[in-house]
């Protein structure tokens, strides 16, 4: 993070704006703490233990968000302490929800420092989702590790390689991206941005306007197939890189993702086209578009979709719930435990008809075990808790039923625009009270953090002998 922050310096710098002070004394005092820890942690170290795990990965995010935080919060965007900490809450965890209205006003830096927030946040979750959250035996990829193979996702041997391999297909990927966004018109530094905003799924923009500032569908066309890329499991790149023959089986929430995509994306292009009497190229170009863009969490916008046809708005809330694939940067529910949702249901009526049948449940080539339908069972009775708390605490607070249900949920997805005049694709979150913006901020950590990391940490028997 303090290295990250010597880029916005440099840029502001570069631009005449005093901003790159607040930088540059922000990174020289994380990278002091950072420093000072790493001395004092050094020597024997630490049995680690699943307690040690969750507090470890939750405080991780904590702090980091934090120290994101600290330049937005001095800088001359003239966010509260509760701005803040949200912006960069939402940077982080891909969410890209933003309470800075005006941001082709903003200096470069700032800008800058946001897209970053959004690339680091992203190489971070797909890091945690792939190596640390199934050692917890939770998280998206955890049910491979519920089958007793703690290999079972590993394509390289050591950890290490693992990471360093997913840090060369993010980093690939980003590249390419950008040199794709520049060679379609847009400038150096907005392609950059807009790359590692797209890569990230994390959605944040440099304009207003979002994508729709360009006025250009092959961009539109490009960030489509680039956030589709974004969604889909890192791991699947690192085996295309290293052309590891091992651990070839199908993974069906590829599958499922790629058809939710292309089903939603084709039923809406027709409805616009049927009511609305929008060209169909043009409406399969916005509606793929669109959809994609929720689906994969990414939160880009091109128009607004709440003034489409009841149809349309329909499946863009259908959406907000469903995610991407484990191991990407995406957020919501997530492909694959849709397909064990789907498994166990259709286990459960063919034992209606057969009763005494033997009925086992597969995933791929992989049979999935007691644990791995009880922990997709306690995540969904856990997302929709979390989302029923969310709404009345923040109706409580002075939201209406709209806002404060789609500001929820779009939270707990990390998805960023909600519904609504306030926080829709048209609006932003820079109405909202601080009290508010904590409330959503807590959400937006929960929904990253596979809500169990943070949950588990608050019950007093995990902390007795």
């Amino acid at each position: 993070m303090a290295a990250a922050m010597l880029l916005p310096a440099l840029v502001d710098l570069a631009e005449d704006n005093e901003d790159w002070r607040v930088f540059a004394l922000s990174s020289f005092l994380i990278g002091a703490v950072g420093a000072l820890v790493g001395a004092a942690s050094r020597g024997e170290p630490m049995r680690f233990n699943a307690r040690l795990g969750f507090l470890l990965v939750t405080t991780v995010w904590v702090v980091t968000v934090l120290a994101g935080a600290l330049p937005l919060y001095f800088s001359s965007a003239g966010l509260s302490i509760a701005g803040a900490v949200f912006e960069s809450t939402s940077g982080l965890t891909t969410t890209g929800a933003s309470v800075i209205s005006s941001l082709d006003l903003l200096p470069p830096g700032l800008l800058l420092w946001r897209s970053l927030l959004n690339w680091i946040g992203g190489i971070g979750i797909v890091v945690m989702a792939i190596m640390i959250l199934p050692q917890l035996r939770i998280g998206g990829l955890a049910l491979f590790q519920m089958e007793g193979s703690d290999k079972a996702d590993k394509v390289l041997p050591r950890a290490r390689q693992l990471a360093a391999g997913l840090a060369a297909a993010y980093g690939a990927l980003t590249v390419l991206c950008a040199a794709t966004y520049a060679a379609l018109g847009m400038s150096v530094f907005d392609a950059v941005n807009h790359a590692m905003a797209t890569i990230s799924t994390g959605g944040f923009s440099t304009h207003d306007a979002s994508l729709g500032y360009f006025h250009d569908d092959r961009i539109l066309v490009a960030a489509t197939l680039f956030m589709i890329l974004g969604a889909l499991p890192f791991v699947i790149y690192v085996r295309a890189f290293t052309g590891s023959r091992s651990q070839r089986r199908r993974d069906p929430q590829i599958a499922v993702f790629l058809v939710l995509c292309l089903v939603l994306s084709l039923a809406l292009a027709v409805s616009r086209r049927l009511i609305e009497g929008v060209p169909f190229g043009e409406a399969l170009i916005t509606s793929s578009f669109g959809l994609v863009s929720l689906l994969s969490t990414t939160g880009f916008v091109s128009d607004d979709y709440t003034r489409w046809s009841e149809a349309a708005v329909g499946l863009f809330f259908i959406a907000l719930f469903l995610g991407g694939c484990a191991g990407s940067t995406a957020g919501g529910i997530k492909a694959n435990r849709l397909v064990v949702l789907y498994k166990l249901v259709d286990a459960s009526f063919r034992r209606l008809v057969r009763p005494h049948a033997v009925i086992r449940l597969r995933y791929g080539e992989s049979e999935i075990q007691p644990q791995a339908v009880q922990a997709v069972t306690i995540f969904f009775f856990l997302y929709f808790g979390v989302l029923l708390i969310g709404t009345v605490v923040l109706g409580v607070l002075g939201l209406d039923l709209l806002t404060a249900f789609s500001g929820t949920l779009t939270s707990l997805s990390n998805v960023g625009p909600g519904f609504g005049p306030v926080i829709g694709p048209a609006g932003d979150f820079s109405s909202l009270t601080d009290a508010q913006l904590w409330v959503l901020t807590a959400i937006m950590l929960l929904g990253r953090l596979e809500i169990v990391t943070v949950v588990i940490l608050f019950l007093p028997s995990i902390w007795m002998r």
